[in-house]
């Protein structure tokens, strides 16, 4: 008799979760409570970085275009090539930070954000 071969699986090998630990940050967001995201570490936390490195410690804060505006010469030109999705990576590390409490929102219009 002979022995069946096994059946050849079509996945991709499956990456053990160490690995997306390291590769991937957990996002919360302050306007869905509860809600969390995995998010590429390493704009996440360059993002993170040039943020806090920007904002003002009181208020008046930034606005969202002043924020924009201010985190844009800091960022890495590897990570962000040309400020491409320095918006979206912004706004998720912003929504991040206030869910945590390290950042707050000013409840002013237009709306402004500062640290804690």
């Amino acid at each position: 008799m002979t022995a069946k071969k096994p059946i050849a699986s079509h996945r991709p090998p499956r990456r053990s979760k160490n690995t997306r630990e390291a590769a991937h940050v957990v996002v919360e967001n302050v306007n869905h409570p509860g809600k969390r995201r995995h998010v590429g570490a390493a704009n996440y936390q360059a993002m993170r970085r040039t943020l806090l490195k920007v904002l003002p410690h009181k208020t008046p804060g930034y606005t969202q275009a002043e924020m924009i505006r201010a985190v844009l010469p800091h960022l890495p030109a590897d990570l962000f090539p040309g400020g491409a999705k320095a918006g979206w990576w912004m706004k998720t590390v912003q929504l991040d930070l206030e869910a945590k409490r390290i950042i707050a929102r000013e409840r002013t219009t237009p709306l402004r954000w500062h640290r804690s």
